[in-house]
Parts: structure tokens; sequence; C-alpha cells
């Protein structure tokens, strides 16, 4: 790739900008897909500078940031629009919330349903499977933890090289 372009990876985040020798080189910018993008100058496909900027249109500062510090916890659609009325709540930044399903979960880029262990976009359409912790996580998991049962190894510490490198009631256990 070379001279001015496009480039989408499969997450979808979409680069349009300036390349060379098939890296980022010159000025361009990174569009995420939940609607963010950095703006920079490339360099051998290493950043030199360059601004974020949230979604919602909020700008990061490296300093004097002062955006949900503590001190002020408005949403920056407040900080833009002014707080509701007394009484009135605004429980999201997006005013109206998004429509989530009940039993569902918000994930930032789309919903969470548990029963169907999938995350779908605010528009409805696949973004991707997820793993249920309930059902103990990927079949990897799964086949290691039958393999510590079978050689009573006790589940919550991890043994590399025989030696035993730390314990967590969630760590996997593999010999």
């Amino acid at each position: 790739m070379e001279g001015t372009g496009e480039y989408t990876i499969p997450t979808h985040t979409r680069y349009v900008g300036e390349m060379k020798d098939g890296m980022f080189h010159g000025k361009g910018v990174l569009h995420f897909p939940n609607g963010s993008k950095y703006e920079g100058t490339w360099e051998k496909g290493i950043c030199k500078e360059g601004k974020y900027t949230f979604s919602d249109g909020l700008k990061y500062k490296e300093t004097d940031w002062d955006y949900c510090d503590g001190k002020d916890r408005r949403f920056y659609s407040e900080r833009c629009n002014g707080l509701k009325p007394a009484g009135e709540s605004q429980l999201t930044d997006p005013d109206p919330p998004r429509v989530i399903p009940d039993g569902c979960y918000d994930t930032g880029d789309g919903f969470y349903d548990p029963n169907t262990r999938v995350v779908k976009g605010y528009d409805g359409n696949f973004l991707r499977n997820a793993a249920s912790l309930q059902d103990g996580g990927s079949q990897r998991a799964q086949t290691l933890k039958r393999h510590a049962k079978r050689n009573h190894v006790p589940c919550g510490r991890m043994f590399l090289g025989g030696e035993e490198r730390g314990t967590s009631p969630t760590t996997v256990v593999e010999q």
C-alpha cells in the first residue's frame, strides 16, 4: 500500500490517510466502530502525535483534563446542554438512552444477550459470540480442568516447570 487511501482492519476500525511501504505514514485518521476517532501523524506505522475524540465529540486532553475527575461527574452531553430540571434524571450520556432488550446488558457497542451468549449491535445485527463464565468459559479451560481433576492437582494453583507460580480461585491448572 502506497499513497493516500483507506484500510479497514478485521475489528472494523478504519484508517483513512497516507501510507508508505504498507504502513501508516503521514497524516491519517483511525475511525473506531463506536464512533470515536484518532487523528494523527504517523511515521513507519508508529503514531508520533495525535488527538483522540470520543464518539460524543469530547476531545481528550493530556493536560488540564477536567472531565469526570471526581469533582464533576456530569455526562459530557450535560456539560454541553445543561442539566435536566429537578426530578428528571439522565442515566446515560446518550439522551434518550439506547433501547436495550429486557434481560440484556449494554456493552458499549451493542448489547449482550445471556440466553444466546451473543453480542448484537444496537441495530440488532450480530457482532460476536461471547463465552459464558457460568459454563466455565472456553473449551480449552474445560479440558484443563478435567486434566487437573484426573491428575489430582488442586484447582486454583498453577504449576509451571514444577514450580508454583501463584494462586487464584479462577486460575486454570495445567502441568
